[in-house]
């Protein structure tokens, strides 16, 4: 099985020796992404609930690029700073996957790149 690697300027470039992306048989695994702003590279500024929408349209935009939409997404994986944040990010994470919603688990952290409030990583199935 072949692997592709998946890259949008859609998204924040990597920081790190990792791809955006990597698409594997009908599979894309979609690497963390934090509130960067692939339009400056820089971290986000603003509420909590801007951080998450921004950290949303990196995973989106990478999925898209994979030629896939969130409707693909079957698991994701949430890291947060702090876990009571957990309902303000259910608030905006439900825009997002208003059906259907994929399988997830969210964990609290002590830290993430950047000293960032969260993090998302996502499996998505594109055949």
């Amino acid at each position: 099985m072949a692997k592709q690697v998946v890259f949008t300027e859609k998204a924040p470039k990597p920081v790190g020796p990792y791809s955006q992306g990597v698409k594997a048989g009908g599979f894309l695994f979609v690497a963390g992404q934090i509130p960067i702003d692939p339009s400056t590279d820089r971290i986000v500024e603003g509420s909590f609930e801007d951080k998450v929408r921004r950290v949303l349209e990196n995973v989106k935009a990478v999925v898209e690029a994979a030629g896939g939409s969130l409707d693909n997404v079957v698991k994701v994986t949430v890291y947060l700073k702090d876990i009571s944040l957990f309902d303000r990010f259910n608030k905006v994470y439900a825009e997002y996957f208003p059906r259907n919603p994929p399988a997830r688990v969210v964990v609290e952290v002590s830290n993430l790149p950047k000293g960032v409030e969260l993090e998302v990583e996502a499996i998505a199935y594109i055949p």
